[in-house]
């Protein structure tokens, strides 16, 4: 496909991996609504007095709202830029983090991450910055999407020992309010570096119906737009389900084991920081074979990594199961951004990228409440580890399917070709 020369201008520039690093410092400070209260969850649930499962609830409408907020803040990135929706969530992160340091109850405290940092706060640094970066790129397209979204997995490796620290230090409620202040000064002032609109937004009309009739669609797979789109959903609920698992439940599931929960930190921190090492890799490598071989080699890695769990009761173990599920499972999440950008308009990018995200972050919301409930029936996480393995496997079916389509598709491309 030939594009116009119009979207170019701007698109692997100085100033598109300039507003990368600033997405990916975006990123890094939104990312902590999503951490902060996997790490609080046992003072969470000591300090309302509550059961594993009631205590996960905040982190399952944090991920909820996450979820939510990504379709809207897309929809919003789509239409008036990035800037816009960043800002919106900058001060919804900090109202969020704010209004849960002085939560006097559950039901406060979790419409505080619900609402506030889900919703309005974490979700807008994710689908919309996403997105966003992948209009500035395209040679590079895919290692630029996986840069960013290498941003939450920053989050993941330096917010948690951090929070942990000052938890012990001064307590959960204060080191949440500093946070909330922190991150309005930081991320308001870094948003109006993207206050240009990307390229594909500046096309003129000409160039914008030569786009439309170009770009490639989900019918080169045999599907409607709406069957790709619900099966990518489905897939991500999968794969986050199984995902959810240590994630969620590491500080907690190490306390059981009788280790101290700086020790459940710092593999959260160990397991998100190898996770940015694959999500880079997986951009690499969806540059050269797509995005849904790399779906599906991440798929069968991540399975592997959580099979290797169950053995797993030593600290040294843990930590060497933690570090092998960061490396192979941080490229799934990108992987929708590119099969997105590969098989829909550029313009939709926005929306569909929020809500594929939105079903991941289902995937984690279910999964993390469905690992504590399962813990509170059995006794232990044993259990709870199968169960991710069964829909990491629903996650690879889905990613295989997709990889047969596309291969029938271009094998039937080629036929053409040589017909004609």
């Amino acid at each position: 496909m030939t594009k116009p020369s119009q979207p170019a201008q701007g698109a692997e520039s100085t100033y598109a991996w300039a507003r990368l690093v600033v997405s990916m410092l975006l990123m890094t400070i939104g990312g902590s609504g999503m951490y902060g209260v996997t790490v609080a969850l046992p003072l969470i649930q000591q300090e309302f007095d509550v059961a594993r499962s009631t205590a996960s609830l905040p982190y399952a409408l944090t991920m909820i709202g996450f979820g939510v907020g990504g379709i809207l803040m897309g929809r919003m990135s789509d239409r008036f830029g990035a800037m816009v929706p960043v800002i919106i969530g900058a001060v919804g992160l900090g109202a969020g983090y704010i209004a849960a340091g002085f939560a006097a109850s559950l039901w406060q405290f979790s419409l505080a991450q619900g609402v506030l940092i889900g919703l309005l706060g974490t979700s807008a640094t994710f689908a919309p910055l996403v997105a966003d970066v992948s209009h500035w790129f395209n040679r590079r397209r895919g290692i630029a999407v996986a840069l960013c979204a290498s941003g939450n997995y920053v989050a993941g490796a330096f917010w948690p020992p951090v929070m942990q620290h000052f938890f012990e230090s001064v307590g959960w409620r204060a080191t949440y309010i500093a946070i909330g202040v922190f991150s309005v000064l930081a991320a308001v002032p870094l948003a109006w570096v993207l206050r240009r609109r990307a390229p594909v937004y500046q096309w003129t009309a000409a160039e914008a119906s030569h786009a439309k009739v170009s770009e490639p669609s989900p019918k080169t797979l045999g599907l409607s737009p709406g069957a790709l789109q619900t099966l990518l959903c489905v897939a991500g609920v999968g794969c986050c389900v199984a995902m959810s698992m240590p994630q969620v439940h590491i500080v907690a599931y190490c306390g059981d084991l009788g280790y101290a929960a700086a020790r459940g930190a710092e593999m959260m921190s160990l397991m998100l920081g190898f996770g940015i090492v694959s999500r880079l890799a997986s951009g690499w490598l969806s540059d050269r074979i797509g995005g849904v071989r790399t779906l599906l080699a991440n798929s069968v890695l991540q399975c592997t990594a959580l099979v290797l769990f169950l053995p797993s009761d030593q600290l040294t173990a843990l930590y060497l199961a933690s570090a092998l599920f960061g490396l192979f499972q941080g490229g799934l999440i990108p992987s929708y951004a590119i099969i997105v950008r590969e098989y829909f308009p550029a313009r939709e990018a926005g929306w569909r990228t929020g809500t594929v995200i939105m079903a991941t972050l289902f995937g984690m919301a279910l999964g993390g409440w469905m690992a504590g409930a399962i813990f509170d029936v059995t006794g232990s996480y044993r259990a709870s580890f199968f169960n991710a393995i069964q829909w990491n496997l629903l996650n690879m079916a889905i990613a295989f399917f997709l990889l047969r389509r596309s291969r029938r598709a271009h094998i039937a491309s080629r036929v053409v070709v040589k017909a004609n």
